[in-house]
This record gives C-alpha cells, sequence and structure tokens, in this order.
C-alpha cells in the first residue's frame, strides 16, 4: 500500500521514469519477470511462498553487485500489501529510522497494517544505528529487509541477523544474463521493443562473457550499444562484436578493495603462495591488479609472508621483495608488474619454514607463565658486577672454538624449552644438525651446574625440571613422522566413499580412526579398544564431533565382534595396525574372521611389525666393540638369530609369506604383501636397559640364555649398550608388512 501522491508527484516520477538508465528501467516487476536465482525463488521454494503468500518475516538478502538484491526487494514492494518504505544506509540516520518508526506504529495501531523497511547497503550502517532500530524488528512494529555486499555475519550486527532469514544471491550465470538482454530488447515499454535491433550471437556472448554475472553491467553496455549505434538503411540497429566489444571492453572484476572480494582474494593469493603454486599465485595476482588493488598493499602482504611462510628456509626471500618493491616504486605502472610478479614468484617456489611462529609461543609463555629472572652471569657486569656479582660466570662465545659454548640463556623455570624447530626444507635444513647438538649439550651444562650429577639416563632430572624433560623428549623423538607414513600407506591406497562403514580393529592407537570418520560422513566408523578406559579416552577426544559423527565404540577382542556388532553390518573396509602382535598367533582364524565381516569388494589394509625381522641390539654396537671381542660379537650374533627364528615361539615364528598363506586361505585371493624397512634415530636410555636385561625368561636378557649365551656374555652386552645411553644416538630399524585384500 503506497501514501497518497500529488499530481506533481506523478509528474516528477514520470519523467524520471523517462530519463533513467536501461538498467533501472528494466528492474523487475514481479516475480515472473525475475531472472536468476533459482536457488531460492524456483517454485515451491521458501522465500518465493513466503513472498506469494505476503508471509514475510525479516530477510536480508547477501551477494555481489548486480545480483538482484535491490530489484527483489522492489518485487516484494509490488506485490506486498504492507506498507513499503526504503532507505539507503549510506544518507539514513537515526532521525530517518525515528520516522520510520512512528509512522510505522500509528499504521499498525489504526490500520492494522504492517510496515516493511528496506534498508540498502545495511552493513554501511554503523552499530548505533543497528542497535537503535534492533527493538523494532524484535518487536515486530516494522520488518527489516536488508541489502549487503558484505557478508552479514561480520558487518551487520549480531541481534539483527539472528532475527533475520539470509539468504545468499549468487553471481548470475551467462545464461541469465542472455536472458536479461533478450527481455530488455523485446520489452516495449521500458526496453527497446519498439526500436529494431539485431543483435548478433557473437556480441550476445560476449556482453554475456565480459559482464562476470553482472546484470547491471550487461544491461549499461548494451544501452550504450543501442543509443550510440547509427540504424543502417532499413531502421536496424546492428549490434556487431566490434560494437559490443567497444561498448563493455573491460571485464567487470567482482572486487571491492573494502569487503569481503578484497580478503578473499588476498587469502586466496597468500594460500596460493604458501601451497607453492604458481600459477594460482600468477591468477590471484592478475586479478587484483586489473581489478584495481594497490600494488604496494601486495608487496607489503609479501613481506610478511616472507618472514612467516617462507622464513629462514630461504632468508634472501624478504630481501628479494624489499628489492622488487623498491623497484616498483622507482619503475611505477605498467613495468612495475614486473617486480610485482617476479616477486609473487619467488615466494610461490621458494622453500617453506613457519618456524618463525615460535616468536609466539614464546610470547604465550611471557603471558602465561611465571616471570623468569634473568640468569646471574647474563646481567649487566658493568654497573653492578661489583655490588651483586652480576655478570660473573659468563663465557665468551668468541673465545672458544666455533664461537661457540655451552651454557645458560632462558631463566631457571624455561630451562630446556624450545621455541625454534628449524625446518626440513632449504637454507634451516642446514640448521638442524647444528641446533640439536647445542641444545643437548645445554642441557648437559644445565645438569652440571646444577650439581646433581644424574645417572646418564633420558629423564633422570629433577621434578621441577619437567621443561628440560619436555625438550629432551621432542627434540630426539622422531616417531610421530614415522607413523604418519604408515598411516598414509594403510590409508591411501583405498577408494573412500563418503557412505562407506569403517572397522578399525586398533582404534585405541587413534592411528586410523579420525582420518577415517573424516572419509565417511554418510557412513560410519566402528571402533574397537581393548578395553574400558581406551574407550573412555576415545570418546574424550571424539566430544567435538556431532553425534551422527562420532564412531561406534566396542570393548573387547577381535574374536568377540560378531557379538559385538549388529548382524546385519558390513564392512567396505577393515584396517588396523599390529593386531596379530596383540592375538599372538592363530593368523588363520584372524583372517577367517575378518573375511566374514567384509562387505561385497571390501577390503583389509594391515600394518603388522615382523618381531623376527627386528632389530638386533648387537648390531646397535659400534666397530670398537665387535672388533676387541670378535669371538663373542659371533656368539653374539648366533645366539640372536637363533633366538629370532625360534620355531616354537609364536610371538617370532612368522613372516610375510604366514601372514599372505593365512588371509589366501581364508578366501582373500586378492591379497598381496608389501615389506617396508623404517628407520628412526633413537637414544637409548636406561629405562630400555632396564627392561631388556631383567632377569626373567621372557626378557631379552632371558631369550638370550635360551639361546644358548652365557651369563657373562649376556653382561658384555649389556655393559657395552650401556655406554651408548645419553651418548649417540642410534638408527633403529623396523620392518612391517603391510597387507591389503580386496
Amino acid at each position: 500500500m503506497k501514501e497518497l501522491k500529488t499530481l506533481f508527484d506523478h509528474v516528477r516520477e514520470k519523467k524520471l521514469q523517462q530519463e533513467q538508465p536501461l538498467a533501472a528501467r528494466m528492474r523487475p516487476r514481479t516475480l515472473e519477470e525475475y531472472i536468476g536465482q533459482e536457488h531460492i525463488l524456483a517454485p515451491g521454494r521458501l522465500l518465493r511462498r513466503a513472498i506469494q503468500a505476503d508471509q514475510l518475516s525479516s530477510l536480508i538478502f547477501y551477494g555481489p553487485p548486480g545480483t538482484g538484491k535491490t530489484t527483489l526487494a522492489s518485487v516484494i514492494a509490488n506485490t506486498t500489501k504492507s506498507f513499503f518504505v526504503t532507505l539507503n544506509a549510506v544518507m539514513a540516520g537515526i532521525a530517518d529510522l525515528r520516522d520510520i518508526t512512528s509512522g510505522a506504529q500509528r499504521r499498525l495501531g489504526e490500520y492494522q497494517q504492517r510496515t516493511i523497511l528496506f534498508i540498502d547497503e545495511v552493513h554501511r550502517w554503523n552499530k548505533a544505528q543497528q542497535d537503535a532500530l534492533l527493538p523494532w524488528v524484535e518487536n515486530g512494529t516494522v520488518i527489516l529487509i536488508g541489502a549487503t555486499t558484505e557478508n552479514p555475519y561480520f558487518n551487520v550486527n549480531r541481534a539483527l541477523v539472528s532475527r533475520s532469514r539470509i539468504f545468499q544471491l549468487k553471481s548470475l550465470t551467462d545464461e541469465d544474463i542472455r536472458k536479461v538482454i533478450r527481455q530488455a530488447l523485446a520489452d516495449k515499454e521500458r526496453g527497446y521493443g519498439n526500436k529494431q535491433v539485431n543483435i548478433s550471437d557473437e556480441a550476445m556472448e560476449h556482453l554475456a562473457g565480459v559482464a562476470n554475472g553482472d546484470a547491471r553491467a550487461a544491461l549499461n553496455a548494451l544501452e550504450l550499444a543501442v543509443e550510440t549505434t547509427t540504424p543502417d538503411d532499413n531502421g536496424v540497429i546492428q549490434v556487431t562484436l566490434a560494437v559490443a566489444e567497444e561498448s563493455i571492453q573491460k571485464r567487470a572484476v567482482l572486487y571491492d578493495q573494502g569487503g569481503d572480494c578484497h580478503y578473499d582474494t588476498i587469502s586466496a593469493f597468500i594460500k596460493s603462495m604458501r601451497g607453492s603454486d604458481p600459477d594460482a599465485t600468477l591468477y590471484w595476482l592478475a586479478k587484483m591488479v586489473y581489478a584495481g588493488e594497490d600494488p604496494r598493499f601486495i608487496f607489503r602482504r609479501m613481506l610478511i609472508f616472507t618472514c612467516e611462510d617462507i622464513g629462514l628456509a630461504d632468508p634472501n626471500a624478504l630481501r628479494f621483495v624489499l628489492s622488487a618493491a623498491d623497484t616498483f616504486d622507482r619503475i611505477g605502472m605498467p613495468e612495475g608488474n614486473y617486480p610485482l610478479s617476479a616477486a609473487a614468484l619467488y615466494c610461490a617456489t621458494a622453500p617453506k619454514s613457519n618456524s618463525v611462529m615460535g616468536y609466539f609461543d614464546a610470547l604465550k609463555s611471557v603471558e602465561h607463565e611465571k616471570e623468569g629472572e634473568v640468569p646471574n652471569h647474563l646481567r649487566d657486569a658493568s654497573r653492578d658486577k661489583e655490588g651483586f656479582g652480576h655478570g660473573i660466570g659468563y663465557q665468551y662465545p668468541h673465545s672458544y672454538r666455533e664461537h661457540w659454548v655451552a651454557q645458560q640463556y632462558l631463566p631457571d623455570s624455561l630451562r630446556g624449552k624450545i621455541f625454534y624447530e628449524p625446518g626440513a626444507l632449504g637454507f634451516e635444513k642446514e640448521l638442524v644438525a647444528d641446533v640439536r647438538m647445542h641444545r643437548e649439550l645445554q642441557l648437559a651444562a644445565i645438569r652440571e651446574n646444577d650439581g646433581a650429577l644424574a645417572p646418564p639416563e633420558i629423564l633422570s632430572f629433577s621434578p621441577q625440571d619437567k621443561a628440560s624433560e619436555r625438550w629432551l623428549a621432542r627434540a630426539i623423538d622422531n616417531l610421530a613422522p614415522q607413523l604418519g607414513a604408515i598411516r598414509e600407506r594403510l590409508l591411501a591406497g583405498h577408494r573412500w566413499q563418503r557412505h562407506h562403514r569403517v572397522l578399525d580393529i586398533t582404534a585405541d592407537n587413534g592411528l586410523c580412526l579420525w582420518e577415517a570418520t573424516r572419509q565417511v560422513p554418510e557412513g560410519g566408523v566402528w571402533a574397537l579398544t581393548p578395553d574400558e578406559q581406551s574407550r573412555d579416552t576415545l570418546i574424550e577426544q571424539a566430544q567435538n564431533l556431532p553425534d551422527f559423527r562420532r564412531p561406534m565404540f566396542l570393548v573387547g577382542t577381535p574374536w568377540e565382534l560378531p557379538e559385538l556388532l549388529p548382524d546385519d553390518v558390513r564392512f567396505e573396509f577393515i584396517v588396523g595396525r599390529n593386531c596379530l602382535f596383540r592375538q599372538r598367533g592363530d593368523r588363520a582364524r584372524l583372517a577367517k574372521l575378518l573375511a566374514s565381516l567384509l562387505a561385497p569388494d571390501g577390503e583389509i589394509a594391515l600394518a603388522e611389525n615382523i618381531p623376527r625381522y627386528s632389530q638386533r641390539l648387537g648390531s646397535l654396537l659400534p666397530d670398537t666393540a665387535r672388533t676387541q671381542d670378535a669371538d663373542w660379537f659371533r656368539r653374539l650374533q648366533a645366539a640372536e638369530e637363533k633366538l629370532y627364528t625360534r620355531p616354537d615361539d609364536d610371538l617370532l615364528n612368522w613372516d610375510e609369506q604366514d601372514l599372505l598363506r593365512a588371509f589366501q586361505e581364508a578366501g582373500l585371493d586378492k591379497t598381496t604383501v608389501e615389506v617396508l624397512a623404517f628407520h628412526r634415530e633413537q637414544r637409548l636410555t636406561m629405562q630400555q636397559l632396564h627392561r631388556w636385561f631383567e632377569p626373567r625368561e621372557d626378557s631379552y636378557a632371558g631369550r638370550l640364555l635360551q639361546a644358548g649365551l652365557s651369563p657373562e656374555d649376556v653382561r658384555q652386552l649389556q655393559e657395552s649398550l650401556l655406554a651408548l645411553v645419553s651418548g649417540r644416538t642410534v638408527t633403529w630399524e623396523t620392518k612391517i608388512a603391510f597387507l591389503r585384500c580386496r
């Protein structure tokens, strides 16, 4: 319902309509004239039903320019019985809002008529203005329809967003643009239906393609083409490809330097460089430059990138980009495109490291941990040496070989804490060995300065020195990368489908469980754990997942699976790590059980350490220990081989061929086994030695005695290994059989 207008109002509006641009004149008046946005306006969709029934609640239309947000609001204005009023957030203020809400209250009280308030560019209203609107929306005095090119979840009052339905409008397709153009050419009242206009197919394709989903850009170009082209001898306006190219020479790139597109595009640019994709890097760079982005802003982000994502993997990156930025300032555009693109390509192809992020770990320690005093030997000796002894004990690194000496630099409360981890690429790769060696020696210096010469074992520090323990565990442990490689090999060969059902028979180790959960959101994962404690730990880890995405947890052994599982559940994928090691033999029975749980075309993937190929302790000994007593070393080698080939030991009496045979005999003909060796650097500990040489029959020492080695020979091995504890690291080899059955 519209308010009464005077004769002068009608004359003015008619004059404005005649002089309006084509894009404004062709704005749809009804849903039938509206083109595009089928995902929200197709017959039967919620928004279309609400408009047709005139039962609207507060709405926010969000989308790029030219997609029809304001047009859709005008369609609602033409169909609703409510009073419709429009504000532009750029020009309107709280006083305008006060007038509108007063009128809305009056109409609601006197005529029981609702008021729909349409606010264009609603994100441009400040917080105070949006807060002033909120009570009237909440009590129903006005129904809000907002239009915005910015993400409303970031740029509109949260309370308004929570009380509104958000509809995202998408860029129009090329076919939609062609329909818009044909509609304008056919409309006799508002378009060019009264003129003879012939537009070639090539011209139509050019206008639709270059408009880039913006109907307004396409109509503006069509208007320019028609109004500036002289009719031919037959009175026909011929819009050829050449005319169309002159009318819309530059592609309309969606890019708002203060909005979502700006941030999304620079984000894509940075992530492409981080992902070492030079092609995508150049594309996003070209899009920003083409759209008019300030190259100095791009250089600023690349300078940040060289420190954050390249770091010390290539220390020259910062200098290169800085030089390119200086060059750009000297030569300007268009030649400035060369240093700009060269810098972007350098960043994309450089080795990557984010080790500089260790600074933020240090910052967190400063913020949250007890402030540590500067160690006495690091304090300023120029002022307080005589009175307080500051600086006494400091060792000047340049006085030592290689200009380095082991001494404490962190506060006592943070001794041994790690903030910097060298990356594995580029220049930093050369730093790893030195950094780790220095840290190890620094820990030794800390222990000696404490005056507590602890036994040579890895975790022999006092309870209050937990930071040192954490450091040493992190500094020498590379088991995690090895487990990652095992998981990747276990899971990579499976052809995942979202609806698959997966059974993890060793879920308590967590190696494959969570990746499987991510891969099959519409299927399901069953997780077998050996005890309730393991199950409860996994349940706690799964708390962040939605209920329907959490694994189904089972407690028991593989032999109990038929009773634990529903009768009709069969699995497309069964995975496990060292399941045979846990069950100690009975490979054939386990193979038949797992085969019975497979769905048609299902698959089994197991990774099993083969104890028969385990690391021989004798091979860890240095050459000097082997040659000084060659006869003893030969006896040790013979005993170890006998130990690992005992036919009566079900832990050791099998290899990959036995594994292959067991699953083939279970009816799984398409079975393969591949044995791979994994190596990791490991430091021996006193705990390990105690465990290996415990006076028990099933310890390593007990097995050596059963294999014929004398107690004196076993004691000599223990003493030789003791020399390696807290000394050099040893290379530990593990051989793993990867079994796959399809």
